[in-house]
């Protein structure tokens, strides 16, 4: 279905060269001189990059529904991840390039994260921002080496290696930030 331009608004999903891309802003300008335009900030729902375009008021696009769910991580099979979809109760498979190589590192079981939809087709995985993960493998911490600066490699409970602070040991908890991939703090147990 396509709409004017003017009936845009934010949140709303739009194809754009057979992409589909999320409304982050939008605002209508009219110039003193010449016909009003739209300008618009938009975000590609599969790789999240943000793009800034310019449409004549006269133009049309096609609208996308976009549906966001709240899915619950149960396993992983081969190169598809099996999700419970929380409403519906139904299982869902998500091939391993949806959700990203970066993403899946932090994939832990029974996590709940947001998936987006087209049409039941799941677009793209959105991950919490922070997760707790206990360290599974690190090299032992020594006393005092808090005061100094520095990291050494840890492996949490996903199988991902992110760099801690030397002070950490396995079997610490810790928040991790899953979109840059770096520890924040030591979690309480």
């Amino acid at each position: 279905m396509t709409i004017s331009i003017n009936e845009i608004s934010s949140e709303v999903g739009i194809r754009i060269d057979n992409d589909i891309y999320a409304v982050l802003e939008y605002h209508h300008v009219k110039p003193g001189k010449g016909s009003a335009f739209v300008r618009v900030k938009i975000k590609n729902i599969k790789t999240g990059q943000i793009l800034e375009r310019t449409f004549r008021s006269s133009e049309r696009i096609e609208d996308v529904p976009l549906e966001e769910r709240r899915l619950q991580n149960l396993y992983q099979s081969g190169d598809y991840y099996h999700f419970l979809d929380n409403t519906t109760y139904e299982e869902v498979l998500v091939p391993k390039a949806v959700i990203g190589e970066n993403d899946a590192r932090f994939l832990q079981e029974n996590l709940e994260v947001r998936g987006i939809c087209h049409h039941n087709d799941i677009l793209k995985i959105v991950l919490p921002t922070f997760i707790i993960a206990e360290i599974k493998h690190s090299d032992p911490g020594i006393k005092g080496d808090s005061t100094r600066s520095g990291t050494k490699p840890a492996t949490i409970d996903t199988g991902a290696t992110i760099p801690v602070p030397l002070f950490i040991n396995e079997g610490d908890r810790i928040k991790i930030d899953t979109r840059t991939g770096t520890y924040v703090e030591r979690a309480q147990k």
